[in-house]
């Protein structure tokens, strides 16, 4: 179903604000932590990685030699044992042994000459891990293996302390990052306290001065320029308003004193006292808008006790005689009494006059009824109902409906009942009827206790 609301808008400044500085907050605490965590991973990789290709280096040099020096002490003296080195076990194999070393370790004797990586099982079942210098002559093989399981342990050692480091120093990022977060954040914080503080008064007080000469200080000075610029035009538009209104005031209470000292006279006829009547009317209604204008131009809510069916009356006589002979009845659902408003009646007037206005305008035959409901009223008509592209920019400043033809009028009504709305909590909500016509609803805010 295709309906237009103009419901109180929430603002939520204050809120959204102080959302917007704690993520302003958390993405440098943020930056900060991703920041040292990345540093670290790459510090201790690359330390890990440094350490690793130096000891293997050393390892292979130290097994280069001595695997060397074994082969040139063989040569000269064959007799001689190669003589044992610290973590290190050679093996000499003559010609005559090869077949014993293809026999019992027959993946060193598919072995080239260099350095390998092996993994075995000790005597005591434990993997032990190390380095197998080969040298392959046609007089003899040699092999020297280095353990690297202390090594390996040490690599481990190693790679906890890394670990360890990379946790804490990522923990004195985040804490650098809180600390420096609130650093950046604190004038920026005082600037939008100090700057919500100043929207009490109709002349706020300059915020640069408070701040130093950096670049918040320098927020501060645009802020205030445009705050001068920005209480100058509000200041012009109250005076201009209140000085519009005063204008047509006058003039308007002299055509209300003209109107009932005409009235009093006996002799008029009934055309005459019927003409008299509507301009009375016309007056009264010029009186509420304008008051109703000036309390939206000053963003005020008036308050009173507004009886929503007496000012429905009131607008049904205004309406009957400008119907002419047009067929349509205009009928009031409910009693005096029964929804009492706390706001100005001319505000009311306003708000519910553009609704059965509207109704009574684009109505042809029927009945217009105005239905009082439970601190709310509803405005049913008769009429040719609510297009799609009605419901969607009926509320739109200057927007006239797809039935207004020829009909006078500057499409501002309802969005002048829309702004009403808004500044007193109402509700308006327009929407086709069930069989034809429009039923408009007001809502009203609930009474405050």
């Amino acid at each position: 179903m295709a309906q237009a609301d103009a419901e109180r808008p929430t603002p939520a400044r204050g809120r959204a604000a102080r959302r917007y500085r704690r993520r302003l907050r958390s993405r440098i605490i943020l930056t900060f932590f991703l920041l040292g965590v990345g540093l670290m991973v790459l510090f201790a990789f690359a330390t890990n990685w440094t350490r690793n290709r130096v000891e293997n280096d050393l390892v292979e040099d130290v097994l280069n030699r001595n695997i060397d020096a074994a082969a040139h002490e063989y040569a000269l003296n064959p007799e001689q044992p190669v003589a044992p080195v610290a973590q290190m076990r050679a093996w000499v194999f003559p010609a005559d042994r090869f077949d014993t070393v293809r026999a019992n370790r027959p993946e060193w004797a598919r072995l080239e000459d260099g350095i390998h990586n092996f993994s075995d099982i000790d005597e005591f079942g434990q993997e032990t891990n190390y380095l197998l210098a080969v040298r392959k002559t046609p007089e003899a093989w040699f092999f020297l293996a280095y353990d690297m399981t202390q090594v390996r342990q040490g690599e481990d050692k190693f790679r906890r302390a890394i670990l360890g480091s990379v946790l804490l120093f990522s923990l004195l990022s985040l804490l650098l990052g809180w600390w420096s977060a609130s650093r950046v954040m604190s004038p920026v914080s005082e600037l939008a306290a100090r700057l919500g503080q100043s929207g009490g008064s109709t002349a706020p007080d300059p915020l640069a001065p408070h701040f130093p000469d950096d670049e918040v200080g320098e927020l501060a000075k645009a802020l205030d320029d445009y705050a001068a610029r920005l209480t100058e035009v509000v200041q012009r538009d109250r005076e201009f308003n209140a000085d519009v209104s005063h204008e047509l005031r006058t003039p308007l209470a002299v055509i209300r004193g003209a109107v009932e000292l005409l009235l009093s006279r006996p002799e008029l006829d009934d055309k005459t006292r019927a003409r008299l009547l509507r301009i009375q009317r016309a007056e009264q209604q010029c009186t509420d808008l304008i008051s109703a204008l000036l309390l939206l131009s000053r963003n005020e809510r008036g308050h009173g006790a507004t009886d929503v069916a007496r000012v429905a009356e009131q607008l049904f006589d205004a309406h009957r005689g400008q119907l002419g002979s047009k067929p349509l009845r205009l009928r009031l659902d409910g009693a005096p009494g029964q929804v009492v408003v706390d706001a100005p009646e001319s505000a009311v007037t306003v708000a519910l006059g553009n609704l059965v206005g509207n109704a009574v305008k684009y109505t042809q035959q029927g009945e217009v009824v105005v239905r009082l409901l439970d601190n709310a009223v509803e405005v049913i008509d008769s009429g040719p109902g609510l297009s799609a592209e009605d419901a969607a920019r009926l509320f739109e400043r200057g927007y006239r409906g797809t039935h207004a033809e020829h009909s006078q009028g500057g499409g501002i009504g309802l969005s002048i009942v829309r702004r009403l709305c808004a500044l007193y909590g109402w509700n308006v909500r327009v929407v086709p009827g069930e069989t034809q016509g429009v039923i408009a609803t007001l809502t009203f805010a609930p009474a405050q206790e």
